[in-house]
């Protein structure tokens, strides 16, 4: 099965034109919240317009806010959920790194899809909710109709490239600094906001309240419970094929996660594959080519009714 490349000079040609209903300034107030329950451990979201439902999963240090250009430009077709995943902001914040594990991160999207009384939705993460995408797509199916991923390769490249890729394995020196005892101590909410609140004093500030409202140690625990370590290992377990179609957008400057984990992914596909590298974009790519990656979501979504 071979996938389809696109980059980002082809797609442009080819973008379908299109508003939503608010500008990425104002998502903020317009937004309406609601909680899902998983077992106890409520999760938070954030929903902008109406139609087909869209989750979107954030990642590491971020919150649903992170969506905020995507949420306004496809709010006038879909229903766009954005999560705070549990740690984060809004959501519980269970003790323990074992409340962290995949399972419930998975189970707690599956709680949101229940809670919103869908059958079937749109799933998309970026980072860790790329990597809880991911793992929701093959263990949830029947719940999951189409599939996009930002800025984070299939598990089985990740591991793959951990393993024999030394440039890979020296890059994510700053997860194993992540997953050692106490690590959480020497971060703060205003630190984290460096990150990914860019450079507008407002996104900034709201990234900054969330984080303080958040538990950052929790936040760390994603890596202490999920992350490979060392002595790194190829996973040679049986394939699980995704078995819906799939969008994957990945900035090529990202440092964290390096381009050659995207190479077999149409291996591990069920249905086609569509992959879109951008050159010039980091690890946030939602917000680094936001008009390119809202853009191309919708018209693959249209693609694909």
């Amino acid at each position: 099965m071979n996938p389809i490349r696109l980059g980002a000079t082809v797609i442009v040609a080819a973008i379908l034109s299109g508003v939503g209903i608010a500008s990425a300034d104002d998502v903020f107030d317009k937004v309406e919240h609601g909680f899902a329950n998983n077992d106890g451990v409520k999760i938070h979201y954030a929903s902008l317009g109406e139609g087909p439902v869209i989750i979107m999963i954030h990642g590491f240090p971020d919150f649903w806010y992170s969506w905020r250009n995507q949420m306004a430009a496809l709010s006038s077709d879909y229903k766009c959920v954005a999560v705070d995943q549990r740690g984060y902001n809004k959501s519980g914040q269970p003790k323990g790194i074992e409340n962290y594990e995949m399972k419930y991160l998975v189970s707690d999207i599956a709680a949101v899809v229940k809670s919103l009384g869908e059958e079937k939705v749109i799933i998309m993460g970026h980072d860790w909710g790329g990597m809880v995408a991911w793992q929701f797509a093959m263990s949830h199916p029947e719940l999951c109709e189409k599939l996009i991923i930002l800025n984070l390769p299939h598990p089985r490249g990740l591991s793959r490239e951990l393993a024999k890729n030394e440039q890979q394995a020296k890059n994510s020196a700053y997860a194993r600094n992540f997953q050692k005892e106490g690590a959480h101590k020497s971060m703060t909410g205003q630190m984290l906001a460096g990150a990914a609140g860019g450079k507008d004093p407002e996104v900034r500030e709201r990234y900054v309240e969330a984080f303080n409202n958040s538990d950052i140690e929790a936040m760390l625990a994603y890596y202490k419970m999920n992350y490979p370590r060392e002595p790194y290992q190829e996973d040679t377990s049986p394939v699980v094929k995704t078995e819906m179609p799939v969008l994957i957008f990945h900035g090529l400057g990202d440092t964290a996660l390096l381009a050659p984990a995207l190479n077999n992914t149409w291996d591990w596909m069920g249905k086609h594959l569509t992959l879109v590298t951008v050159p010039g974009s980091g690890h946030w790519v939602q917000h680094d080519a936001a008009d390119l990656v809202s853009n191309m979501t919708r018209l693959w979504l249209q693609l694909e009714e």
